[in-house]
């Protein structure tokens, strides 16, 4: 049988992309550091190996990887990750020794991962991106703004003085009311490099664009509204639903037109509550966290991927129903558990009652579960267990 190798933690599109690819009579083995992985637990495994933990020694991740990608019956590797996309852009003449895979040159890679530059990129295109600038450059403090890592991805090639071994994502996110200033020292010590300051964009709504390209052509495109995501303030879609606006298409279109991109897409939007237009977030070259909404919609991406990678993409034709609800229902959980531990003072925080009844209501409504299956409960079951022993 053939099979597709899927690096993974506890990632939950790690599932829906097995469990997809079963559908089409592939086999899929899970890769992991990690021990009770869910998504190994799962029927539709064909295999499960342990691999160096990347932000250990990510050059040892890469060969463990490699190793597996040289089997005959693995046929392509399916990017989970951050520390997944890096390294198959990274080493992608490695990887296409051994395997088919579709990603991005490290040149374009470098282009998304670091904000600024996609800042730019974005404005040669013509998108409406939020204003930028370098920590160290800012001189007014008047307006509402953020401050965040400048790199999604701190790697070699990305940040200098990195070693090749070494990977780290950095998330964090300030928020700072009009007037309040931060501390450069701390931000630039906490995170090893200078971090970019934008501003802050009112918004009515967060979207997403998943979408897989092949040199530049559009193979596959599929939209939804983010509804909550796991953090009260937004963060990863944890319950969504499907939409299909034209606008919002055609601003991804000339993204990733203006890239030449190569693989797979992750864009967020915000809908700029005054302007109406979607605002530019951030691009993640990888299979995304709310990955079962397009599935379940009928757009399925791991079934297009595993197409591209094997040389048929004419086989592919992306059409998906709109406006189904998916929820990932730990993320509901953090999602609540974020009202009581974070504060902001961008974003009003709700009433933790209210919230609670709205999740129980969307889920009465949109009964849709990424890892909930009845036919192979031991995912989410694992799923479950981790976050209680956590």
């Amino acid at each position: 049988m053939a099979e597709a190798l899927i690096p993974t933690g506890h990632e939950a599109q790690s599932y829906v992309c097995l469990r997809s690819l079963s559908g089409h009579g592939v086999g899929s083995i899970i890769a992991s550091e990690k021990p009770k992985v869910p998504a190994a637990r799962s029927r539709y495994c064909s295999a499960s190996v342990r691999v160096a933990d990347p932000r250990e020694d990510l050059l040892a991740y890469r060969d463990d990887l490699l190793a597996v990608a040289r089997r005959p019956t693995v046929e392509t590797v399916i990017p989970i990750r951050p520390e997944d996309s890096y390294v198959l852009s990274r080493y992608r003449e490695q990887f296409e020794s051994v395997t088919n895979v579709v990603v991005p040159t490290f040149e374009q890679l470098q282009a998304v991962i670091d904000r600024q530059r996609l800042i730019e990129v974005a404005a040669t295109a013509g998108v409406p991106a939020p204003r930028t600038t370098r920590l160290d450059a800012v001189d007014d403090w008047t307006p509402q703004q953020l401050v965040k890592s400048r790199y999604n991805v701190l790697a070699e090639g990305v940040l200098p003085g990195m070693d090749a071994s070494e990977i780290a994502v950095e998330k964090s996110l300030t928020h700072l009311a009009a007037g309040e200033q931060p501390d450069r020292r701390a931000l630039r010590e906490a995170m090893g490099h200078e971090p970019i300051v934008q501003e802050y964009i009112p918004s009515d709504a967060e979207y997403l664009v998943g979408a897989l390209y092949a040199h530049g052509d559009p193979l596959a495109l599929f939209q939804h509204r983010q509804v909550r995501g796991d953090s009260y303030t937004g963060g990863g879609g944890v319950y969504r639903k499907s939409v299909a606006i034209p606008e919002l298409e055609a601003v991804a279109r000339d993204l990733l037109g203006e890239l030449d991109w190569h693989g797979l897409a992750c864009i967020e939007y915000m809908r700029h509550e005054e302007t109406g237009e979607f605002v530019l977030t951030e691009i993640n070259p990888r299979m995304w966290q709310s990955l079962p909404s397009a599935v379940r919609a009928g757009a399925d991406f791991p079934g297009y991927y595993w197409l591209a990678a094997t040389d048929r993409r004419d086989a592919i034709s992306c059409d998906y129903d709109v406006g189904v609800g998916t929820h990932l229902l730990h993320g509901e959980l953090g999602h609540l558990l974020s009202i009581i531990r974070e504060d902001s003072p961008l974003v009003a925080k709700p009433s933790v009652a209210k919230r609670a009844t709205e999740i129980v209501a969307s889920c009465l409504g949109d009964p849709n579960f990424d890892y909930l299956a009845m036919d192979d409960p031991r995912p989410f079951l694992r799923g479950v267990l981790n976050k209680v022993s956590n």
